[in-house]
């Protein structure tokens, strides 16, 4: 049978790049937006494989909905890809806390509500794949995006360990870590804080400037990076990390760098921490 996939945000970017390459494949696939009206060119081109489904993440119902309606079409979910998400840009002392709750709310909390509602269908199946987008600022932080880089952080933690309760049911996870790409993240998705501070103008400031005018231009291709999910599903041994755009490699490649220096030089004192002779 065709393996089933559940794949949230596809109004723009990787989800819809990716919505579109799955049902292209012969893949059947439930498209998940808050809006169906967006995805609706997508369904009607495959109307046998393809399901459209109204999904806001942060409404619990609306997952549990979701998740049953794929079930109920396709009799199984084989691959979930929790994709939707947002940004939003603030030096952390600028950040607004509603603004901030409400990223966790669409980052984090809606991706783990979607893991959970899907977990008993692949753990019945004893098999199953975990996609989460998370992003090169899951791995490594920069000024503007603090509490940003805080939901990514949570979704790396999460996955792995998930990855460990799971794999001797085989489920599969895998992080998605991108870097630029030319999707809507660094436009309309992103608010702007409405606090600004001064003191920051040359660190956060200066940041959130630039990731907005190279907001068109990233060098990531989502077409490629949906081609490169599916590698990751279709390979016997996916990786826990999937790092897209070279930027990502080069930027995960010198926060291991940061840690080495941080952690060998002051070995002596981690050492010293635990009680002698222990």
């Amino acid at each position: 049978m065709k393996k089933v996939w559940l794949i949230t945000g596809c109004s723009t970017g990787f989800g819809r790049e990716l919505a579109t390459e799955v049902l292209a494949k012969g893949y059947n696939a439930a498209v998940a937006a808050r809006n169906t009206e967006d995805i609706k060119d997508i369904v009607a081109a495959y109307p046998d494989t393809a399901l459209a489904i109204q999904l806001d993440v942060t409404v619990a119902a609306d997952i549990t909905a979701a998740v049953n309606s794929t079930i109920q079409k396709f009799g199984q979910i084989d691959v979930l890809v929790n994709n939707a998400g947002i940004g939003y840009f603030g030096a952390v002392e600028e950040s607004e806390e509603d603004e901030v709750r409400r990223m966790f709310e669409i980052n984090f909390f809606g991706l783990a509500k979607m893991t959970q509602e899907v977990l008993p269908f692949m753990r019945k199946q004893r098999s199953g794949h975990i996609l989460n987008v998370a992003s090169i600022g899951g791995l490594r932080s920069f000024p503007a995006v603090g509490f940003y880089n805080a939901t990514k952080y949570a979704v790396d933690g999460l996955s792995e360990a998930l990855s460990k309760e799971t794999a001797h049911l085989g489920i599969k996870v895998t992080v998605i870590a991108p870097s630029g790409f030319r999707t809507d993240w660094a436009g309309r998705s992103a608010n702007n804080s409405k606090i600004v501070i001064e003191d920051y103008a040359d660190t956060a400031g200066k940041n959130k400037t630039d990731i907005r005018g190279y907001s068109g231009n990233q060098p990531g291709d989502p077409k490629r990076a949906a081609s490169a999910m599916i590698a990751v599903v279709e390979s016997p041994n996916p990786p826990l990390r999937l790092l897209l755009g070279v930027a990502a490699l080069k930027g995960a490649r010198a926060k291991l760098e940061e840690l080495k220096h941080d952690f060998d030089t002051w070995a002596a004192t981690t050492e010293g921490a635990d009680f002698p002779n222990s």
